[in-house]
């Protein structure tokens, strides 16, 4: 086994993989000095005066360029930023909140209607674990569209051409070209 096989990966990239992320890991520090860039950051895209700037803070937010079919609307939260991937010709609504610390992939063409929820983080259930970070990805696919106050849990994957009700609350995968609606959502008609 060579040296680089016995390094420990780095904290965002455990992240990005998924699983448990202990309070007490060495490379905390690593994630809370992200979130508090976030906090930092945010501000000023929560006062932007233009589609163009909200674009340009964002993209500085997640680290790479949010291209120029894409609009966001502000308000817009999020927590850590740099595990959100946002495609071509993308629309997300006003107060939109995106907790990534699991990462959050949105392919094009993808409408996101106010006051979605998409969360990628949750705690175990056992009261000693707590306090750990259970984190799982979300990907929303190409031509998708997220109705209103729609809540996307941890884990899911928001099938191409697929329609999630206004809102619903999504804990399972979501198959392409369908609409779910519900708490918890299901399948109502294909598309």
């Amino acid at each position: 086994m060579n040296e680089t096989e016995n390094k420990p990966k780095h904290i965002f990239d455990r992240m990005l993989a998924g699983g448990l992320i202990s309070n007490d890991d060495p490379q905390i520090s690593a994630l809370w000095d992200g979130v508090s860039r976030a906090i930092k950051l945010s501000a000023a895209l929560n006062s932007s005066t233009s589609i163009d700037q909200t674009r340009a803070c964002l993209s500085e937010i997640i680290g790479s360029e949010v291209d120029k079919s894409t609009t966001i609307f502000i308000p817009f939260y999020t927590n850590f930023g740099k595990h959100i991937r946002i495609g071509r010709n993308v629309f997300i609504n006003h107060a939109c909140s995106f907790l990534d610390l699991g990462g959050i992939t949105i392919e094009d063409d993808v409408q996101i209607g106010p006051k979605v929820n998409l969360i990628t983080e949750n705690h175990p259930v056992e009261p000693s674990e707590r306090k750990l970070l259970n984190l799982k990805s979300i990907l929303i696919k190409r031509n998708a569209w997220i109705g209103a106050a729609a809540t996307i849990l941890p884990g899911v994957t928001i099938g191409e051409n697929s329609v999630v009700a206004a809102g619903a609350l999504v804990n399972k995968d979501v198959p392409d070209n369908t609409v779910v609606a519900g708490v918890p959502a299901k399948i109502v008609k294909r598309i």
